[in-house]
C-alpha cells in the first residue's frame, strides 16, 4: 500500500495545529525531530511555560517494524508475523488556567503486511477533553463540533462513537470517567479505504474548531492557589489513565517508541492525596456530581 497520502496529510495536519496553537498562545512551539532505530522517526512539537499553555505537544509519528509488540498481537493474533507500518499525529494540551480543559487528539492509520497476502489495515482516533471546572455550554460545543464531523459519514455514527469514548477514557481502578469525552474510534475499516481515511481526516479538521473557542472563552477567568490546587490533584487521573490504561501509550512503549514523545502527555504540575474527597456543595464536587457522569451534551445552551 502506498503511504504517501496518509503522510502528507498527517504532517499537514501537525502543522496546521502548531500554527494555530502559536497564534493562540503568543509563544513558538520547539521542534524536535527523530529517529528510531528500528525504523521510522517522527517530529514532536512542543511548548512548555507558554504565555497560556503550561504544556502542550503536537506529535507526527511514523514507525515501522518485522513483527508487532505483545499488546497488539494479543487481541489480533492474525497479525503475528507481519510486518507493520503505523502513523499519525496526537496531541495533548494542558493550559495554565484551571478554568481551561485539558484535551487529547490523535489521529493514525495502521498497516501490516505479509508477502502473498492482503493488507489488513485500519483507522482509529479521536478527541476528548478534560475539565477542572465544568461549564455546560463549553462541553455541548465540544460535543456538538464532534458530531458535526462525523455527521456526513452516518446518521449513527456520533452515538457509536461517543459511547466507545466513554467507555474508552474510564478509570476502571477509580470508577469514574477520565472527564466528559467526546468521540473514539479503532479498527476502522468498513465502508473502503476512501470513506475510512476521509473520516479519519474530518476528526482530525474539526479539533481546533471544537477546542480553541472554549479556551478563548475562558482564558481570563481569574482564578487562585485553590484552584490551581484542584487542577493539579484532578491531573493526577489524566496520569493513571495514560499508564495503565492507555493502549496507544503502551503500544507506544513496547514497540521501542521514543519516551520523551510518548510521555510528553503527562502533565508538568500533579499532586496526589489520600482519599480525599470535595467538600459537599462546592464548585469542585460539582465536577464529580455533574460532569464525571457520561450524558448527552448534545442539549446545553449555546
Amino acid at each position: 500500500m502506498d503511504t504517501t497520502r496518509l503522510k502528507d496529510y498527517f504532517t499537514g495536519l501537525q502543522s496546521r495545529i502548531v500554527g494555530e496553537l502559536e497564534a493562540f498562545d503568543g509563544q513558538p512551539f520547539r521542534t524536535d525531530s527523530w529517529v528510531r532505530p528500528e525504523g521510522g522517526g517522527g517530529v514532536s512539537r512542543l511548548i512548555e511555560e507558554g504565555d497560556f499553555f503550561e504544556r502542550g505537544g503536537v506529535n507526527f509519528s511514523h514507525v515501522t517494524g518485522n513483527s508487532l509488540p505483545a499488546s497488539a498481537t494479543a487481541v489480533r493474533p492474525q497479525l503475528a508475523g507481519r510486518s507493520w507500518e503505523a502513523m499519525g499525529v496526537s496531541l495533548v494540551l494542558h493550559p495554565r488556567n484551571p478554568y481551561c480543559p485539558t484535551a487529547h487528539m490523535n489521529v493514525r492509520s495502521f498497516v501490516a503486511s505479509k508477502a502473498g497476502e492482503d493488507d489488513v489495515w485500519w483507522f482509529g482516533g479521536g478527541m476528548d477533553m478534560t475539565p477542572y471546572y465544568g461549564q455546560r455550554e463549553d462541553v455541548a460545543h465540544f460535543h456538538r463540533s464532534c458530531r458535526d464531523a462525523l455527521a456526513p459519514f452516518g446518521d449513527d455514527v456520533y452515538a457509536k462513537y461517543k459511547g466507545w469514548c466513554d467507555d474508552y477514557f474510564f478509570l476502571k481502578h477509580r470508577n469514574e470517567p477520565r472527564g466528559v469525552g467526546g468521540v473514539f474510534f479503532d479498527d476502522l475499516n468498513e465502508g473502503g479505504f476512501e470513506r475510512c481515511f476521509s473520516l479519519t481526516q474530518s476528526v482530525g479538521d474539526a479539533f481546533t474548531r471544537a477546542y480553541l473557542p472554549v479556551l478563548a472563552k475562558r482564558r481570563d477567568t481569574p482564578y487562585g492557589e485553590r484552584e490551581r490546587d484542584f487542577q493539579a490533584y484532578r491531573r493526577g487521573r489524566y496520569v493513571e489513565f495514560n499508564l495503565v490504561w492507555d493502549r496507544g501509550t503502551l503500544f507506544g512503549l513496547q514497540s521501542g517508541g521514543r519516551t520523551e514523545s510518548i510521555l510528553m502527555s503527562l502533565p508538568p504540575v500533579v499532586k496526589w492525596r489520600y482519599d480525599w474527597k470535595p467538600e459537599a456543595g462546592s464548585p469542585e464536587a460539582e465536577l464529580y456530581e455533574v460532569f464525571l457522569k457520561p450524558q448527552d451534551w448534545l442539549e446545553g445552551s449555546c
